[in-house]
């Protein structure tokens, strides 16, 4: 049985940090590429970053410079630590494990708000 556990979320003020960490089982965690996808209220999934199973990594426009993804793969851990964080990145956080197959974890919710 494959799971995704994240945790790490919370509220915070505009200006902080916070560090999301999502370990896998059930897979091996080595084969899947990785990513870290929010969905605010209201609105659509998005991806926000992705490392491969090669540790390159990628992000989406409005987080770039300011969240860092990586990975370990002896502990089956994806870590997204955010930085800088504005008030337009709240909402839940959902780690993702991709092959040919894709897993979801159920989300942690995060809250940037003074």
């Amino acid at each position: 049985q494959v799971q995704l556990v994240e945790s790490g979320g919370g509220l915070v003020q505009p200006g902080g940090s916070l560090r999301l960490s999502c370990v896998a089982s059930g897979i091996t965690f080595s084969w899947y590429d990785m990513s870290w996808y929010r969905q605010a209220p209201g609105k659509q999934r998005e991806l926000v970053a992705t490392i491969s199973r090669a540790g390159t990594t990628d992000y989406a426009g409005p987080i770039k410079g300011r969240f860092t993804i990586s990975r370990d793969n002896a502990d089956n851990t994806v870590i997204l630590q955010m930085n800088s964080l504005k008030s337009e990145d709240t909402g839940v956080y959902y780690c993702n494990a991709h092959d040919l197959s894709y897993y979801w974890g159920q989300g942690t919710q995060v809250t940037v708000s003074s």
